[in-house]
């Protein structure tokens, strides 16, 4: 893990520590934190509730945008905290575009990692791998083969 983003995931746990509701890291930091080893990392991903999602922008200093016009994704509150060395995506209440509509993605599993003493949280190999395959976009793909290996 380079030191990019072991620091923006500390940033990250810091910020969140004050969360009311569980949330997971999802993406590429996720397959990182599961141990795999996912060059070029743009990002890093969390997913909260709404609620969580807003209080944490505010605390940031950040105010939740609107949502995208993202036909595969939308939150009830997003915002990139760029201050990190990598940007923070916070998404409250995401969503993902299905064949039977819009459906909330929220992780049934939820597995604490510490890095540098700071607490993260995955949802479980298992349900991240689901998760990507339910994203279906080749960058997504990739991710669940290097889980798989």
């Amino acid at each position: 893990m380079g030191p990019d983003l072991r620091q923006s995931l500390a940033m990250t746990a810091e910020a969140t520590a004050q969360a009311c509701d569980p949330w997971w890291i999802i993406g590429s930091a996720a397959v990182t934190l599961h141990g795999a080893h996912v060059p070029d990392i743009k990002d890093v991903d969390v997913l909260m509730t709404k609620s969580d999602a807003e209080q944490v922008l505010r605390n940031l200093g950040l105010r939740s945008r609107p949502p995208t016009s993202s036909t595969m994704f939308r939150s009830s509150a997003f915002g990139t905290w760029t201050a990190p060395p990598l940007p923070v995506e916070i998404m409250g209440d995401l969503k993902l575009a299905t064949s039977a509509g819009w459906c909330r993605v929220r992780p049934h599993t939820r597995e604490a990692v510490t890095v540098d003493g700071h607490q993260l949280f995955v949802p479980a190999a298992g349900e991240l791998i689901a998760l990507l395959r339910s994203f279906g976009r080749p960058k997504d793909l990739v991710r669940i083969r290097l889980l798989e290996t």
